[in-house]
């Protein structure tokens, strides 16, 4: 067999803290208490372990959008950092990947969190990095960081986590009853760290983490984005509507990775994409009609306006009106890459107002409304086509919609050979057949 044979899909589940899907609340087959029930996320991720998904991603911010609190699930959420260790509890194979912001977090904090959320699950825990896209109003800043500094302090607040993970060598605990040598102090190293945003001396006061590093995830598609992405990242998280754009992305990306030394099939780039499954394709288009009807229109176009930097009120145009292209568009200091792939959909496609609304989930993902096999023949397609390394599931409803795709989607996924049929090791990284990361102060 082939190595392009032999590659299978990666599955990643994308969740957020306060619910599935910020834009389908009012759709009847979604539970509107996931932010504050535990047990809808037990079951939630007990499902997707049975579908052997690699991991579950949660996003997360640090703010809360006064204007946007009254009718979208933004807030109130659940921290991340406090729902996984519990998740890491009732689970014992998918990956637990959380959202921890570098602009808005210290380094020390991050590093022992996620350190100790590796030991607690055995190996599954993955560190979602971001910049944020606002919040500076929450942390004694009259406005939100620059994006150029966010990025260079993402690439020190990286550097520094995982000098903290190596201040120790995996076997510095020694417990020795009979000597009294609890940990052998030449196996503790402090870290000394002095830079442009950190001093930090060390060392962390958490062993190091059983994978080495935890699984560092990455969502930067702007240049800045992208350069930390190929140095940093082993899960990429993407918006993709486009395959040639998509293609390109992922030659890109892998490329800078390679002149960096780096192991290009070390990288796993998972787009997103919200599936509507259908045992035939007339029931897929009848669940998508309704789940339309529940979204809720106006906040899902004034979020994809703000995405492009319109400044137009989508909201308030009669569907059949087309979408308004201002001839100056506005630099957007948040998401630029999602400003970029909604811009050029607008520019190649000049859709309606309706038809913007049904391309793309609140968050501007590409959204796919079809039966287990022709959802399978576009996983297929992107994945030979070198777009992807499989997808971050976006899921329209919980639990009717997670529990479909595992139902219906995952057994053709399997049937065709794209997909394993049970995981293949105990750590996220071995299921995602990554290296353990050796420890580069003790080797």
């Amino acid at each position: 067999m082939s190595t392009a044979q032999a590659r299978q899909l990666k599955l990643n589940a994308y969740l957020s803290g306060s619910g599935v899907q910020g834009d389908s609340w009012r759709h009847p087959g979604v539970d509107v208490d996931a932010w504050h029930n535990f047990e809808r996320y037990r079951d939630i991720a007990l499902t997707l372990e049975r579908g052997k998904f690699h991991s579950l991603f949660f996003y997360d911010n640090v703010y809360a959008d006064i204007d946007a609190l009254a009718y979208h699930t933004i807030s109130p959420r659940w921290d991340p950092l406090v729902l996984l260790p519990a998740l890491a509890a009732v689970t014992r194979h998918i990956g637990l990947i959380g959202t921890a912001s570098t602009t808005y977090n210290e380094p020390y904090n991050i590093a022992r969190r996620f350190a100790s959320l590796d030991h607690l699950s055995g190996g599954r825990a993955g560190w979602n990095v971001v910049t944020s896209t606002g919040g500076g109003e929450n942390f004694n800043l009259d406005a939100h960081a620059d994006h150029a500094q966010r990025y260079r302090r993402a690439h020190e607040f990286y550097q520094v986590v995982t000098g903290l993970w190596d201040t120790w060598a995996d076997d510095a605990v020694v417990a020795d009853k009979a000597s009294g040598l609890w940990v052998d102090p030449a196996k503790v190293k402090p870290l000394a760290h002095q830079g442009e945003f950190f001093r930090v001396r060390g060392p962390l006061n958490a062993a190091r983490p059983p994978q080495g590093y935890p699984v560092i995830a990455q969502a930067g598609a702007s240049a800045a984005g992208q350069q930390l992405a190929a140095r940093i990242g082993e899960l990429l998280f993407t918006a993709e509507t486009d395959l040639e754009h998509a293609r390109g992305y992922y030659a890109e990306v892998k490329g800078q990775a390679a002149a960096l030394g780096r192991n290009p099939d070390h990288i796993a780039i998972l787009p997103g994409v919200s599936p509507i499954v259908g045992r035939s394709q007339a029931e897929a288009e009848d669940k998508y009609a309704e789940l339309l009807r529940h979204r809720d229109r106006d906040a899902t176009l004034k979020a994809l306006a703000a995405y492009a930097s319109l400044g137009v009120d989508l909201a308030g145009l009669p569907p059949d009106a087309p979408v308004p292209l201002p001839e100056h568009i506005a630099e957007t200091n948040s998401h630029k890459s999602r400003q970029r792939l909604i811009l050029d959909y607008i520019r190649q496609h000049r859709p309606t107002v309706a038809q913007l609304y049904a391309r793309f989930t609140i968050g501007g993902h590409r959204i796919l409304v079809g039966t287990p096999q022709t959802i399978a023949d576009d996983f297929e397609h992107w994945f030979r086509s070198a777009a992807a390394d499989g997808f971050t599931i976006m899921f329209s409803s919980a639990p009717a919609g997670v529990g479909d795709f595992v139902d219906l989607v995952v057994p053709e996924l399997q049937r065709r050979g794209l997909f394993r049929s049970d995981y293949s090791g105990r750590t996220l990284r071995e299921n995602l057949g990554l290296p353990r990361v050796p420890n580069r102060r003790f080797e």
